[in-house]
């Protein structure tokens, strides 16, 4: 399969580095060997503008650049089903990517490998690798997480807590050269190794948003300094469904509406017409 975007062409020439972990804390340790390869990125789009994707599903608001303060997200950790394929699926909530070619963001990565699901958590200021940390993540955890921009600092801080498990841990606060502040965004997405994009483990329905976890304040977003639910700010909401591409392109994942009151939707793996497959 070929991909012309132009992210996608910055996204392979960057390539995929090892993970990068933060020796001075005990809380952050190597994963396994393959995990270490797992790799996020800006969305690669499909059909030039639209809301088909080849790496994301959930939802994005879009805005002017430089709007976007800071983005608020929880969700339930999925249990990934597995078979002797390897297979990757992250769930996470960031700024940027969609129209621009950095991502600041943090989340959970689930990885099939020989049969077992293995869970880890890790932050990323794309292009630069990503960091993850030993601390445990299991299914069915609830997650809790944010990416604030601070304007004096000019830095992005990311903030993961597992409401079930009872730890956090937030990044030193950095700064993200082209970084457009023109997006946030709540998505599941399939990783790469090496430059290729990876087998989507399936992961059922990962459920996102205050109705589903009962954390306060998401799904939120902060546009010029006015937070509001994901439906409700002053950005345009899209959303946003992953495909395989190709000739005979079909669908990977795809998003539930936005609840009615305006913090919550689902992700389910595989086609709506379908139902949930089980490998692609």
């Amino acid at each position: 399969m070929r991909f012309t975007s132009r992210r996608l062409a910055l996204y392979m020439a960057v390539g995929v580095a090892s993970l990068m972990f933060l020796a001075s804390s005990a809380a952050f340790a190597s994963p396994s060997p393959a995990a270490a390869q797992a790799f996020s990125a800006p969305r690669i789009p499909i059909r030039g503008a639209s809301s088909e994707a080849l790496n994301w599903a959930g939802y994005a608001v879009t805005t002017s650049a430089g709007s976007v303060d800071a983005v608020y997200g929880s969700w339930v950790v999925p249990a990934v089903s597995c078979t002797h394929k390897l297979a990757y699926a992250a769930f996470w909530v960031g700024i940027d990517g969609y129209n621009d070619n950095t991502v600041e963001q943090t989340g959970v990565l689930a990885q099939c490998s020989s049969g077992s699901a293995s869970y880890s958590a890790w932050y990323e200021f794309y292009p630069a690798s990503p960091i993850s940390a030993s601390y445990v993540v299991k299914p069915g955890d609830i997650m809790n997480a944010s990416v604030t921009y601070s304007a004096s600092a000019n830095c992005f801080t990311t903030t993961l807590i597992d409401e079930t498990q009872g730890w956090s841990y937030a990044s030193p606060c950095t700064a993200v050269t082209g970084a457009e502040r023109s997006s946030a965004e709540w998505i599941a997405e399939r990783p790469a190794i090496g430059n290729s994009l990876t087998t989507l483990a399936a992961f059922g329905t990962a459920y996102y948003g205050h109705d589903y976890t009962h954390a306060a304040g998401t799904n939120y977003v902060t546009i010029n300094g006015v937070t509001t639910n994901m439906a409700s700010s002053t950005g345009t909401l899209t959303s946003i469904t992953m495909v395989s591409g190709g000739p005979h392109s079909s669908i990977l994942a795809y998003p539930s509406a936005v609840s009615t009151d305006g913090t919550s939707f689902t992700v389910t793996y595989g086609s709506p017409s379908s139902g949930p497959a089980h490998g692609h």
